[in-house]
C-alpha cells in the first residue's frame, strides 16, 4: 500500500500488517467471504464497465476479495497487487488467482500507459502522505484509457466518527472529504467525480432495518450540520468511509 520509496518503518509494519493489528485475518475459505459480498458485488455491479473484458487492477487489494466476486460477476480481466506478505498469502490459500506481491506504484508504473479501463484502490490512499498521493494520482491518470475510471474507497473527513477509522490504523497517513478527492482527482486531469456514502446494502430483513435507522440518524446530523452552518447537507457524507468514482 506504499509508493515505491518507503521507508523502513513501512516495511516493518506491512511485513506483518494482520497479525501485528491483532485484526481478523482472511477467512479459512471462500464461503466465509459472505459478509463482504452485498457490498463488493454492488459496488461491481454499479462501478465497474458494462464489459466483461475490461482490464481492472485492483490496487491493495488485500486477500482478493473484491477480485473474487468480481470474478462471480464475469469479469475475466481482473488482477491485484498488494504489499503485505500475509495478504498475498492468504489469498493464494483461498486459491484467488491473480494477486501478487509487490509495491504499489512500481507495480502501476510497470502497467503500459492508457491500457486499463479500471484502476481500483479500496483503503490505499490514507496510507500515503499528499505529495505520495499527488504522485500516485498521476500515474493512475496515465494508466487508464480514456473513459477509464478510478475507484477509491477511504476515510471520509466528514463522518462525526471519522477518529475510529483515520486512527484505528498506525499506517495511516490522512482521510478525504467528497471536496478533497474530487480536488486531487482533477488536479491530475480527471473530468468527472462522484462520491458515495457507504449506506448499509439491503440483502435481508436485518440489513434492511439499519438501512431505515440509517436514514433517520442521517436525518439528525443534517439537521446538526444546519444548525450550525446553515448548510442543508443535502450531498453531505457522513459514513466513515466513503466511495469515489473518477472518469478520465
Amino acid at each position: 500500500m506504499t509508493t515505491s520509496s518507503e521507508p523502513d518503518d513501512r516495511a516493518r509494519l506491512y511485513g506483518a500488517y494482520v497479525s501485528a493489528r491483532g485484526a481478523q485475518g482472511a477467512p479459512s475459505d471462500l464461503a466465509g467471504l459472505a459478509p463482504r459480498a452485498p457490498y463488493l458485488r454492488r459496488l461491481v455491479r454499479e462501478h465497474f464497465p458494462a464489459d466483461r473484458a475490461a482490464r481492472i487492477l485492483d490496487l491493495g487489494c488485500g486477500c482478493g476479495a473484491l477480485l473474487h466476486f468480481a470474478r462471480l460477476e464475469g469479469y475475466t480481466r481482473a488482477s491485484g497487487v498488494d504489499r503485505s506478505p500475509e495478504q498475498v498469502e492468504a489469498a493464494r490459500r483461498l486459491g484467488i488467482a491473480g494477486v501478487t506481491l509487490g509495491d504499489l506504484a512500481t507495480s502501476l508504473g510497470a502497467v503500459e500507459d492508457a491500457s486499463l479501463d479500471v484502476v481500483v484502490c479500496f483503503d490505499v490512499l490514507e496510507h500515503l502522505d499528499k505529495r505520495e498521493v499527488l504522485d500516485f494520482t498521476d500515474i493512475v491518470y496515465r494508466k487508464l484509457k480514456k473513459g477509464g475510471r478510478w475507484i477509491v474507497h477511504a476515510p471520509n473527513g466528514e463522518s462525526p466518527f471519522l477518529g475510529r477509522v483515520r486512527y484505528g490504523d498506525f499506517t495511516h497517513e490522512q482521510a478525504f472529504t467528497r471536496e478533497s478527492i474530487s480536488q486531487v482527482a482533477r488536479t491530475a486531469g480527471f473530468r468527472d467525480v462522484l462520491c458515495f456514502e457507504d449506506v448499509p446494502v439491503v440483502h435481508g430483513p436485518i440489513s434492511a432495518a439499519r438501512r431505515a435507522l440509517w436514514h433517520v440518524l442521517r436525518t439528525v446530523l443534517r439537521f446538526w450540520l444546519a444548525v450550525e452552518t446553515g448548510d442543508l447537507g443535502a450531498s453531505a457524507i457522513f459514513s466513515q468511509n466513503l466511495l469515489a468514482v473518477a472518469e478520465k
